[in-house]
């Protein structure tokens, strides 16, 4: 096989894909995405990246949903995502509450890596994006192309400029679109097929 970099996006789903409400996503009903986010998913597919979810879902530990209505909820954003023709590939998460001590639980980067094994890359392959400090702090751990999209907890940034803690070796952006736009400017490799115009 040619050597050439995967375009694999891993992403954040509250705060980045989808509104996040302050007492969690509770059910189907709960998931609404944010404004021009499917959107940019569907470019991004279109022009051959790969997508995949990483998200904590503390609910899960501590008891305020159960597994069945998180693949509710999933099937739901499955559903919203292909009438746009956009896909994710896959939805990894942290089903324990924060006090458990895991190390998949952002900011730890188990995700990431789990991620980086399931796809057969290294962990600096993969472009990650999210809306808090935690989920570039386990981005980062790991390795990362490391993005953070002002639409979730550190929205108060967008229009004013980069949030102080924030690395200089991670790239700011508006939202997913605007994430998008500078992926896809980037371009494709060479021979790559799909790609977008």
């Amino acid at each position: 096989m040619p050597a050439r970099a995967p375009r694999l996006l891993v992403i954040d789903r509250d705060g980045t894909l989808s509104r996040d409400p302050e007492d969690f996503v509770r059910g189907p009903d709960d998931w609404e995405p944010l404004p021009g986010a499917v959107e940019a998913l569907a470019r991004l597919h279109e022009a051959g990246w790969r997508i995949v979810v990483a998200s904590n879902q503390a609910g899960l530990g501590r008891g305020w949903f159960d597994t069945a209505t998180l693949n509710a909820v999933h099937a739901r954003m499955h559903r919203v995502l292909a009438q746009a023709g956009a896909r994710v590939e896959a939805v990894f998460f942290c089903p324990h509450a924060p006090d458990e001590g895991c190390d998949c639980r952002k900011p730890a980067p188990g995700l990431f890596l789990q991620i980086a094994q399931r796809f057969g890359v290294a962990p600096q392959q993969l472009v990650a994006a999210g809306d808090s400090m935690r989920d570039v702090q386990a981005a980062l751990a790991a390795g990362c192309d490391t993005h953070l999209v002002l639409t979730g907890q550190l929205a108060a940034w967008r229009g004013v400029g980069r949030p102080p803690e924030l690395p200089a070796n991670v790239a700011c952006h508006d939202d997913l679109a605007a994430l998008a736009d500078a992926l896809l400017a980037r371009g494709a490799p060479a021979g790559d097929a799909g790609a977008a115009a």
